[in-house]
């Protein structure tokens, strides 16, 4: 089960990340025989693809039509619908804080310089399928795009053995308004996206979560469009101390734990006896969960205990983790607060489990992962944005700088630059 490491070990040379960058060669070289074929061949590889990965008809329409997302969405239990709707709620009240304006200045000489914010035309979103079903993905990515204005979104998900989609998808879609829905998973749903083909429009941007496949596309496929980011396996790091409640970290451990075996699950702690009060509540609860074999094997391979000598540092640990989830259970957060600088989302306190931001705080759960919170935020409107700079130059101002532009691009040896610079002096 997890392991317990004593502050004598030094922490910061221990295996507790991993690099969801480095895709294995095999990956790589089936990504890109993917995306060429899509390329070469268009809709006649997403369908080839299609019966080879999803077993599904050869001769079935990408697109799920407007009638099949109302039959998911009516076919979800009524509490369901209405648990959607709430999360739907929160969600967009708190994205709409998000929304910015452009902006710009006037000069002394009555020049405008500023920035135009426009939304993005069209943008896809990926949700994974297989042996779970992920509707808040699919609210957590649209409502910032369609806050954002993007008018164009379209799902991507794969469908099941029938050629169905997953109907808590289907409701999620439907209870937001998507009527573009492609029956499409995997590398080619991605390299589709990207590139288009005779029926399906590229995209400006693909966001959302996949496997290693689709992971390694997004990476691939990269400067052809814009993606949300590379996500590795899921990760949370507890810290508590010996006011926490042992029995609410074990549990908050496991609900990461069982998303992945691969996911990172630390506790760090300046009590010994909390982190085996902890350690004893899993083996308690463990099988009683229905994915205790991932849950088991995550925690025995990628997962820790920390026991420090104090929340100094259990910061220390945790900005040098990044980890996508940091929970806080500790007598005085706000101290502890201020010390910590990298951290795809913070909770703090005992009710403020990760799960409710899973679903319903309202916060987005597209975080970053694998340390990457140490320069990289989580999902929102603005990443759905573009900006585009604006001047509008007097001709006074243009008098007064000129001169030192041409100074500038002669001294890069920009000839050209300087003449573009010179001719309307001499005009003047």
């Amino acid at each position: 089960m997890l392991k317990i490491i004593d502050n004598e070990f030094i922490w910061n040379k221990l295996k507790i990340k991993g690099d969801c960058s480095v895709f294995p060669e095999d990956v790589i070289r089936t990504v890109r025989g993917i995306i060429k074929q899509i390329a070469n061949k268009g809709d006649a590889a997403v369908r080839d693809y299609m019966v080879m990965f999803d077993k599904v008809d050869y001769d079935m329409s990408f697109k799920v039509t407007s009638e099949e997302i109302e039959e998911g969405h009516n076919a979800v239990a009524p509490e369901i619908r209405a648990a959607l709707k709430a999360a739907i709620e929160n969600i967009r009240a708190f994205h709409m804080n998000q929304k910015e304006e452009g902006w710009y200045m006037t000069t002394s000489n009555n020049s405008v310089l500023g920035n135009i914010i426009t939304p993005m035309d069209r943008v896809a979103v990926y949700v994974p399928g297989g042996t779970a079903a992920y509707p808040s993905s699919v609210i957590m990515n649209v409502v910032p795009a369609q806050i954002a204005g993007v008018k164009d979104i379209v799902i991507f998900t794969p469908p099941n053995r029938n050629g169905t989609i997953n109907k808590y998808v289907a409701a999620a879609a439907y209870e937001l308004g998507i009527d573009q829905v492609y029956r499409i998973g995997g590398a080619q749903a991605v390299a589709a996206a990207a590139l288009g083909t005779e029926t399906i429009n590229r995209v400006d941007k693909i966001v959302g979560p996949g496997n290693i496949y689709v992971a390694a596309a997004k990476k691939e496929v990269y400067g052809i469009v814009d993606i949300d980011m590379i996500a590795g396996p899921s990760e949370i790091l507890v810290i508590a101390d010996d006011t926490a409640r042992p029995d609410y970290i074990a549990a908050d451990l496991m609900s990461q734990a069982e998303h992945d075996e691969l996911a990172k699950c630390i506790l760090v702690t300046d009590s010994r006896p909390l982190a085996e009060q902890v350690l004893a509540e899993i083996e308690k609860r463990l099988d009683n969960m229905s994915r205790k074999e991932i849950i088991k094997a995550s925690l025995c391979s990628t997962s820790s205990v920390f026991i420090v000598k104090d929340m100094n540092e259990a910061a220390e640990i945790a900005n040098y983790v990044a980890p996508e989830h940091l929970e806080i259970m500790v007598k005085q957060p706000s101290v502890l607060l201020q010390t910590i600088k990298n951290a795809g989302a913070i909770f703090v306190g005992n009710y403020s489990t990760e799960p409710i931001g899973d679903y319903i705080a309202g916060p987005n759960h597209v975080l970053p992962t694998n340390g990457t919170a140490r320069f990289s935020s989580p999902l929102t409107v603005k990443d759905f944005k573009k900006t585009s700079s604006y001047i509008c130059y007097s001709k006074e101002d243009f008098n007064k700088y000129a001169p030192e532009a041409i100074i500038i691009a002669k001294a890069e040896g920009l000839t050209a630059h300087a003449g573009a610079l010179e001719v309307r002096l001499k005009n003047d």
